[in-house]
This record gives structure tokens, sequence and C-alpha cells, in this order.
């Protein structure tokens, strides 16, 4: 047996001895040649054998006998088990580099249709990747400072989950916040906080749909809200938007089970939903039992005129169900967002939130509400409201110079993170992005937002991340892109 352990120890290249030793002796009982009830050598005598410490021999037996592989009886010897883990039970040795075997993996319909229709970039930064914001100018060290106040006499209930939907400071904030910037209609009570508008779809489509009701979405639309319904069992109707937002039909033969729009600015074109449309979609709403989801997701970046209310509070306790994220303002990878539900919805989703993802990073949450509440929060977009107008003004100049004006899609509103390109109908948008992206241009094809065949042809260009100096070297990259 000493000898089996020994060559077996041999056989590995690296690692401390405690761990070859421990691979050995697993090695050799999975496999069979240490069989079910065979007795090891004493810690002390397997120690002189293979010229080990005995404190070595006694933690590889000690971890061993943690994870159920052997045992030990006082005054009688250590034992290999009657039985090894359950989740062991299929293990062997690892094959020879060339000949292990590969499994077959089959995927749900749901997930291969996933798979099939994924569109997350592999590359978050960089020229023009859409929807990021420039992270360098924001104010860390600020947020740090106020993180480490916050954390300095933390309250036992931050380090648990989340018992009410989020921190109370932070929706107490939020709700002051969103009641001045956009014009929402809440109490702290009906915000939920998510970790980004993924989770918040899910949520709601889950709650509110069974498998086969039908939701109806923009044409086009974000493909991450497609994705998400479509693995929730929701059938999807594409409702055709235009420069006045989403037409929904006067009459549903089928009424929908939610309404997924983004009215403030249309995401991708950027058109904004007129007054009438907003009105239409509220009385079809109420007329039907339908919940409409709003996605204000960079409202706050509009670089003319008066922002522009939500849809929530044009009307007293509308059937809206309000979303909105820190990822454009703040960072993407901070994965916080909210939800304003209407109040017949807030605990009972509160509750499902609490069952499904349970929510937390509430040491987080505080650190933020008080970034919020000192004013830093407003103080910041307003900075960055200047920096984008600046950097969207060089990017349209850019397209105008050398591609003409009319290769601006006429939907473009002067606000979002994101131009829009228009190309030609007999162009290959997803080619083009293809060649773009091999190239280090970030760009992302129009194409892919529509669920409809009949698709406009253009390129989604972000601008906030890059500085205006830089914009030019790299759109003449993606000019070389498009002319070939």
């Amino acid at each position: 047996m000493c000898d089996l352990l020994q060559l077996r120890m041999d056989e590995q290249c690296e690692g401390k001895l405690h761990k070859k030793l421990y691979n050995a002796v697993r090695l050799s009982i999975l496999d069979g040649s240490l069989p079910p009830q065979s007795r090891l050598p004493p810690s002390r005598d397997l120690a002189a054998q293979l010229k080990l410490s005995r404190n070595t021999v006694l933690t590889v037996y000690e971890q061993l006998g943690a994870e159920g592989y052997i045992v030990s009886w006082s005054g009688s010897g250590t034992f290999v088990a009657q039985t090894v883990p359950d989740s062991l039970l299929f293990a062997s040795r690892p094959c020879a580099e060339g000949v292990r075997k590969t499994r077959n993996v089959t995927f749900s319909q749901r997930g291969q249709r996933l798979l099939e229709h994924s569109s997350a970039s592999p590359r978050q930064w960089g020229a023009f990747l859409p929807g990021i914001p420039d992270v360098n100018e924001f104010p860390h060290t600020l947020l740090r400072k106020i993180h480490h106040r916050v954390s300095r006499k933390p309250l036992p209930g931050q380090f648990s989950y989340s018992p009410s939907g989020g921190s109370p400071a932070l929706q107490q904030a939020l709700m002051e916040y969103l009641r001045v910037a956009r014009s929402v209609r809440c109490t702290p009570d009906q915000i939920l906080i998510t970790e980004g508008i993924h989770q918040a779809i899910d949520l709601v489509s889950r709650m509110l749909c069974n498998p086969g009701d039908s939701a109806w979405i923009e044409e086009p639309a974000y493909w991450g809200i497609r994705n998400v319904l479509q693995m929730n069992g929701v059938e999807l109707r594409a409702i055709d938007v235009d420069k006045n937002g989403m037409n929904p039909p006067e009459h549903a033969e089928t009424p929908p089970r939610l309404i997924f729009v983004t009215p403030s600015h249309q995401y991708p074109l950027g058109c904004v939903m007129s007054l009438e449309r907003r009105q239409r979609l509220l009385t079809l709403a109420h007329q039907t039992g339908s919940w409409i989801v709003e996605d204000d997701y960079d409202s706050e970046f509009r670089f003319s005129g008066q922002p522009i209310p939500a849809l929530q509070g044009l009307v007293e306790d509308a059937p809206v169900i309000y979303t909105g994220t820190f990822s454009k303002t703040m960072w993407p990878g901070l994965r916080l967002g909210y939800v304003v539900l209407p109040q017949a919805l807030a605990q009972t989703l509160k509750i499902a939130h609490a069952e499904l993802y349970r929510g937390g990073r509430l040491l987080d949450q505080a650190t933020l509400a008080e970034f919020i509440a000192e004013g830093h929060y407003t103080a910041h977009i307003r900075r960055m409201r200047l920096l984008y107008a600046r950097r969207r003004q060089k990017l349209a100049g850019l397209i105008m110079t050398y591609l003409g004006k009319d290769a601006l899609s006429d939907f473009n509103d002067n606000a979002g993170l994101h131009l829009v390109l228009k190309l030609k109908d007999d162009c290959d948008d997803v080619a083009i992005a293809r060649m773009a992206n091999e190239r280090g241009v970030l760009v992302r094809p129009l194409s892919r937002y529509y669920l409809k065949k009949t698709a406009m042809r253009g390129l989604l260009m972000g601008f906030a991340a890059m500085k205006e100096e830089e914009m030019e070297g790299a759109f003449k990259v993606l000019l070389g892109c498009i002319k070939k």
C-alpha cells in the first residue's frame, strides 16, 4: 500500500506534500485500489515509510475523514469507508491527455434559444461600446470616504439579507430624488432594490405571467428584455416604434399581460413617446388589466430642453412598474437598480424577491443612500451631462463630416449615451460590426435589436466613455469596415 501511495505521489509534478498524499489516497479509494473497509497504515508508520512528518499524515487523514472517504475507530485503526461520498460516485482517475471523453450535454429548448440570440459583448470597454458611462470620471474617492464612515459603526442587520426590499435609507433617498428628477409618485415602501434591470424583469415576469401569456415589447427593443421574457415562457409581440414611440393598436384582441416601453428615450432608436401615445397606453392598460413596465434606463442624460417626466407619474395610481438603474449614472459593475411598484404589488413582489434572490449588500446601499442624500449624486449627473453633451456633439460631427447628415438616424434625440449610424438597406450591419470589433472598435448592429425579419440597418455607437481627441482615429477604423 505504501508503494502504491508513493508511486501516485511521484506522478504529481506540482503541489505541496500534504496535497500530494491527499490526492494519492483519494484516487486509490475511488478507483478501487483501496477497497471499502481496507485498513490504512497508522499515521506514524505511513509517515516513516513515505519520509513525511506525522503532522502531514494526520492532516490528510483528518481531511479525508471530514469528506467521508475514511473512518477512524479508537483502538481499532483507520479504514476506507464502506461508501464514498455520493457526489463522487462517478469520479475516476484522470485520463491521459487527448483520451478524455467529452460528455454530451443537452440544454433545454429555452436555453438553446437564449444561446442562439445571446448578444452580451465579451469586451465591456472601448470605442464605441454603447451604454457605458465614463467610469473614470466618477468620484470614487468621495464614495469610498462615505463608505468608510458608514462602515465604521455598522448595524448588525446590514450584514444580513434584506427583509424589506432594500435599505430603508436608500428607499427614502430614491423616493426624494425620483420625485424631483423624474416626477415619479411613490412612497419609500413601494421601492424595491434589485441587482439591475434583468433581475427586475425576471421577477416581474415570473410573478405576473404564466407560460404562454403575452407581452408587448417595442420593435426594436433591448435584447436583454427579450431573452429574459422568453426564458420565462412569455410569448412576445413586437409593436413598431416610430418618431412618437411605441404605436400600440387601438384595440387588443388578446390583451397583453405586460407592456414594456422606454418612453423617455426609446432604446435603441432614441425617440420620445408622445403625450397622446402615453395616454393611449395608460387607457389600454386600465381597460385590459395589463401592467406597463417602464424602463427609465438613461433618462438623466438629456442635453437640451427640459427632462421628460416619467410615464409612471402622469396619472395617480398608474398601472406602471417603473424600473431604473445606476449602471448608466455610476458604473455597470455596481449591479444595483430599483423598481417602483404599484401599491397593489409592492409587498407581494418584495416577498417573492426575497425568496428568489435573497437581496443583500445593505452596507453598500446605505453608502449610496448618503451619497444621494448629500447631493453628490445629482451633482455628478449634472457634471456628466455637460461632458457627454460635448462628446455626443463630437461623434455626431464625425458622422456628418465623413458620411453626411443623412447617416444620422432620424430618431436620434438629443439624449442618452449612444447614437445610431444609419446604413443602407443592403448593408450587412452584423458583418460590419464583427469586422470592426475584430479591429478593436466595439459597435453593435442595429438589426440584432429587431424581433421581426424586416429590420433597419445601422450601428449603435456609444460616445460617453471616450475622450473627444480619441474619437476620430477609432472612427476612421470603423469607416474602413463600412466601405469595404
